[in-house]
């Protein structure tokens, strides 16, 4: 039997049982240090603001820099992963990542040194890019492996990561600690923890099928694999899909802090601290929704998560009153929690050869969202406000309903 037709693993699966539950932590770590990285930035950004004096539209277009490495790396993420395994594509995501949390982070606090931050975020972006699809691609077979769903719960240890990346930001925005030792230190903790991580990966044969294939024709067969992917219509819903959701989520992460202080009037701590509750909703969602849809399936979950969203979403701005407010984003985190990892395991349904391509496009369309989300709401912000700016997630959530039953299973055999 093949690695690719490999059985869910039961209790008397001896030996593989232990390695694919190993693998599961593996994964869970790495997620979890990816979200405390990039919680850990998100949460100073309004400090990053303040010590290079950036106004909404200029604060947008630096964070562009990081969304433009993400959407970069994302087309070929999928690629590397297949051809060097997941675990050595993560680790290179890694190092880029703390590489560019370091940069930034220095010219933002110590230098003052704008395009310098935009370089440290260009890298992080692009690490964050290559290690999101090669996570999610081990991520989907650890799941098939396990046969439940679990890709949320990963999702989940990600938002875990951010929950206290945000305790983390907000504790040393209260405090005082500079933007650059506070990202420094942490930058350092999530290298040496991912590569920790890493080593309990499934074997490349296992977690990447193709990635065994040597030569000009494996290469040739990635690549006819990714193009036929971009052909499939249910693949191109289902990233339609994740690009709402993600904008759902990046706008929170990109903006929310922002605009609390500046809408709602809170400090720089408070900020963080709100956007602290943003995730935790995530993570309550992301934790409690795996059991949900293996009870009711993908398609009703979603359609109530998503509607919860978008009323969450247009309570955290229109409430009026900071303590209402909260109460909506608690709720608009916990309706935007499964959008992404649903949508990621959608796209891995069929013949798992396929899931890498598949979840590669699902991503870069995905992506998209964070490339034109922070511009856009920065520009928008200028005219009418961060606060009132956010109200364009409610006003997208409400067509993407449709989209959702494209995450149904296909039926067998095709």
């Amino acid at each position: 039997m093949s690695s690719t037709d490999a059985p869910p693993v039961g209790r008397s699966a001896g030996p593989q049982a232990g390695r694919v539950l190993a693998a599961r932590n593996g994964v869970a770590v790495v997620f979890t240090l990816n979200g405390v990285a990039i919680a850990s930035w998100f949460s100073r950004v309004p400090a990053v603001r303040e010590a290079l004096d950036l106004d909404a539209g200029r604060l947008g277009l630096l964070l562009l820099a990081m969304s433009v490495g993400s959407l970069l790396a994302m087309p070929t993420a999928g690629l590397v992963a297949q051809r060097l395994g997941a675990a050595r594509a993560v680790a290179v995501g890694a190092a880029l990542v703390s590489a560019g949390m370091i940069v930034a982070g220095v010219c933002a606090g110590s230098v003052g040194f704008l395009p310098g931050v935009a370089v440290g975020l260009f890298a992080f972006g692009y690490g964050t890019g290559t290690c999101d699809v090669a996570m999610n691609i081990e991520g989907t077979v650890v799941e098939r492996r396990l046969g439940r769903t679990i890709l949320p719960r990963f999702h989940a240890a990600w938002s875990l990561g951010s929950v206290a990346g945000a305790g983390l930001g907000a504790g040393a925005a209260r405090i005082g600690v500079p933007v650059a030792a506070h990202l420094t230190a942490l930058a350092v903790v999530v290298l040496v923890g991912t590569l920790i991580g890493v080593r309990f990966f499934l074997p490349p044969a296992a977690g990447t099928p193709a990635g065994g294939a040597a030569g000009r024709e494996g290469a040739a067969a990635r690549r006819g694999a990714l193009l036929a992917a971009w052909r499939e219509p249910r693949t191109l819903l289902v990233g339609l899909l994740v690009l709402v959701m993600a904008f759902t989520e990046g706008s929170a992460n990109d903006w929310l802090a922002v605009a609390f202080v500046d809408g709602y009037g809170l400090s720089e701590a408070a900020g963080a601290v709100v956007f602290g509750v943003f995730v935790v909703g995530m993570t309550v969602g992301r934790t409690v929704g795996t059991v949900a849809i293996d009870r009711w399936g993908r398609v009703p979950v979603l359609l109530g998560t998503v509607v919860l969203a978008g009323v969450g979403s247009a309570l955290a701005v229109l409430a009026g009153s900071g303590p209402v407010a909260i109460v909506g984003v608690a709720l608009w985190g916990l309706g935007a929690s499964l959008g992404f990892p649903v949508g990621l395991s959608a796209a891995a349904d069929g013949d798992e050869e396929s899931a890498p391509a598949r979840v590669s496009v699902v991503g870069v369309i995905g992506y998209s969202a964070f490339l034109a989300g922070p511009p856009l709401l920065g520009l928008l912000g200028n005219h009418v406000g961060v606060l009132r700016a956010l109200l364009v997630v409610p006003l997208l959530l409400l067509p993407a309903l449709a989209l959702i039953p494209a995450t149904r299973p296909p039926a067998a055999g095709r």
